[in-house]
């Protein structure tokens, strides 16, 4: 047996299979000749649920995957069962799929470019949070790029719950093509007839016997921002839908704290607040941040281009945003498209320290300064958790 690690296969004859990391995208000329000869072509996640045990929820969206699934696993957790939270959220499934046990659930956060790789890949629990503009420089289409989100409930059968967001129109519209599983919506803005939804200020489920179940107040919980109670109810729902004790729920909601580089609180400088939100890598997902926040925010934001127009994103800050600090290979794209829709406050820089050190000069006590880039971290960090730390870090030496 010849096997290839991390380079091009030189002879597609010799391969049975091919594993895909998720960073390889499947249209490379030579996934596509090993497509056409016949060869398997599969990622980590599906060969982890053929070769591994336990029960799968695989929640999958552009925003909120890691918050909702970190607190699913919480959920679960204290619910005591057997517990691996894994996936897309930093821990390969494979490496706990190989010891898990039949009754072990593992709370796996999906993405698209995962999802595009399934064959036999069947949760138990599956959810679409949302779905707006991300990855167009690999999917290429909004087309391209839901149809391997729905991909996540494509082999549930009649004993399944799919949770599908009532408020968002795109993924909700994905439900159609869920044929088997139970479709369990959850909103912020309507009462339901089944799903989870807030009622009288209270998060509530209606089950599938028509019974009301009261969990707790919404402004109990303890993460900002309506997009965070989105996150919730999805959680909420997926832990009870799976069979967890409301009691269990209830008591997890009210005592979550969040999770690092999500709307997370660095500090307070001389009346300045300074957030960390490097895990907002798309428009949409630094708009739920700005939403979240009061007004007077100097916005530090631009990264990696992903091929994202962030025209919307700037008509989004109503107000909210008194001045616009960008940094990154995007800073130029923001700037340009910020001033077609009137917005001129900018400041460009070249580096996160050069960010903070602006953003502070220019804030009053009061203010907020957040990092949420709107763009990944690539062109200047490995990951969105190591730029997160450089502007904690920024900000540190500001208390000095």
């Amino acid at each position: 047996m010849k096997c290839y690690f991390g380079e091009e296969p030189s002879c597609i004859d010799e391969i049975d299979m091919m594993v895909l990391s998720p960073g390889v995208p499947t249209e490379l000329g030579f996934v596509r000749k090993a497509v056409e000869k016949g060869v398997e072509v599969i990622g980590e996640l599906e060969i982890a649920y053929r070769v591994g045990n336990g029960n799968y929820v695989a929640i999958t969206g552009t925003n909120g995957k890691t918050t909702t699934t970190t607190l699913v696993g919480e959920i679960f957790k204290n619910s005591k069962r057997k517990t691996y939270v894994v996936g897309n959220i930093g821990v390969a499934v494979i490496s706990m799929a190989i010891s898990a046990e039949l009754d072990s659930w593992l709370i796996t956060e999906t993405s698209s470019f995962q999802l595009e790789t399934i064959k036999y890949f069947k949760p138990k629990i599956s959810a679409i949070l949302n779905l707006t503009p991300d990855h167009l420089n690999r999917h290429h289409t909004m087309e391209n790029y839901a149809a391997a989100k729905a991909k996540v409930f494509q082999n549930q059968d009649e004993e399944g719950y799919y949770i599908a967001n009532y408020d968002d129109p795109a993924s909700f519209a994905l439900s159609k093509e869920c044929k088997r599983a139970r479709v369990v919506p959850f909103s912020v803005k309507q009462k339901l007839s089944y799903g989870a939804f807030i009622a009288d200020g209270h998060i509530v489920i209606i089950n599938d016997a028509g019974d009301l179940i009261t969990l707790c107040r919404a402004d109990e919980l303890q993460i900002p921002g309506t997009h965070n109670l989105e996150n919730a109810l999805a959680a909420a729902a997926i832990s009870y839908f799976a069979g967890i004790d409301p009691a269990v729920i209830t008591e997890t909601l009210r005592n979550f704290q969040g999770v690092e580089h999500r709307l997370e609180y660095c500090g307070q400088v001389d009346g300045v607040k300074f957030v960390n939100d490097s895990k907002g890598t798309n428009p949409d997902a630094s708009m739920k941040a700005i939403d979240a926040m009061k007004n007077n925010i100097i916005l530090i934001a631009g990264g990696y281009d992903k091929g994202s127009d962030f025209t919307e994103f700037i008509k989004a800050f109503h107000g909210r945003v008194k001045h616009m600090v960008l940094l990154g290979k995007t800073a130029p794209i923001i700037k340009e498209q910020a001033e077609a829709v009137g917005f001129t406050s900018i400041t460009m820089a070249k580096n996160m320290e050069e960010c903070v050190g602006s953003a502070f000069k220019l804030a009053v006590p009061g203010d907020t300064v957040l990092l949420s880039p709107a763009c990944a971290s690539w062109d200047m960090y490995t990951c969105f958790e190591q730029r997160g730390e450089h502007f904690k870090n920024c900000v540190h030496g500001l208390e000095k």
